[in-house]
């Protein structure tokens, strides 16, 4: 589908007076494709006086940014549709040498607010914003990455316990990556990795050892080792509280973590807002 882009010049008489705004139908129209998606918005940022910047996930193209005019209007026709993580459908059409598409319109499918309200919830959901806008390079389509996301922040806003979400979506995240270690045997001298032993993992090396192997780096206990290997055979809505503790999950979610910040090179913003395990 291609719109036609209109520019209106300004015509001004002898004098300097201005006249009116008229339509230049010869070069200056050029003509844009215009995109249907669906989206998950990642970050929004004023723009202006009137507009935003936003940066989203399409399914179709991958990570995306764009400018939404007159979204910071109280009547804005965008609504509540561009806050963090929103699902939506998205129109928006590509400007000739411009970085930024224009965004035209968005109609919502689901939303996260209610989720955003409660603090650790809310912590969680904008720590799998930033991941996502950290590891996914632009317009580069990642359908997996897409589910992933959609998955994980609906298992937070359905049952507002985010640790196995977070551990899920932060160990597949790594995985898709391709940063992610084998689990079963010692990246050093081979042997397996037993089911009652601790491992100790390296984010620099990308690599788990055993005790004899160990250098300097994350001791992994065995109960969160257990659990990525369970997290890597199971949907995420196929897991609960009694398959993997709370505990296990946010230890292997803080050693997935490191593995991410080691690969952007770069602390997460919204990881320091996490709360301390009691």
């Amino acid at each position: 589908m291609w719109v036609e882009c209109v520019y209106y010049l300004r015509d001004e008489d002898v004098c300097g007076k201005k006249i009116c705004f008229a339509r230049a139908r010869s070069a200056r129209r050029q003509l844009m494709p215009v995109h249907e998606s669906e989206a998950i918005i990642l970050q929004s940022y004023p723009l202006g006086e009137a507009d935003r910047l936003i940066s989203f996930l399409s399914r179709s193209m991958g990570r995306v940014r764009g400018v939404a005019p007159g979204a910071r209007r109280t009547k804005s026709r965008f609504g509540s549709t561009l806050e963090r993580l929103s699902y939506v459908r998205i129109w928006f059409f590509e400007r000739p040498q411009h970085d930024l598409v224009r965004i035209n319109q968005c109609e919502l499918i689901e939303s996260f607010l209610d989720a955003f309200r409660d603090y650790a919830s809310g912590v969680t959901l904008g720590i799998f914003s930033e991941v996502t806008e950290a590891v996914l390079p632009d317009y580069e389509a990642s359908d997996a990455n897409f589910r992933l996301l959609l998955l994980a922040a609906q298992s937070v806003k359905k049952t507002g316990k985010p640790e196995l979400a977070m551990a899920y979506f932060t160990l597949w995240t790594v995985k898709l990556g391709g940063w992610l270690p084998s689990l079963e045997a010692c990246a050093r001298c081979g042997k397996p990795l037993g089911t009652n032993e601790p491992a100790y993992f390296s984010p620099s090396a990308s690599a788990l050892m055993c005790g004899k192997c160990r250098v300097p780096g994350r001791v992994i206990s065995a109960p969160a080792l257990a659990a990525a290997r369970e997290m890597l055979t199971k949907r995420l809505d196929r897991l609960d509280e009694h398959m993997i503790p709370p505990r296990a999950a946010r230890e292997l979610s803080d050693v997935v973590l490191d593995v991410i910040e080691h690969q952007i090179d770069r602390k997460l913003q919204s990881r320091e807002l996490l709360e301390k395990p009691a």
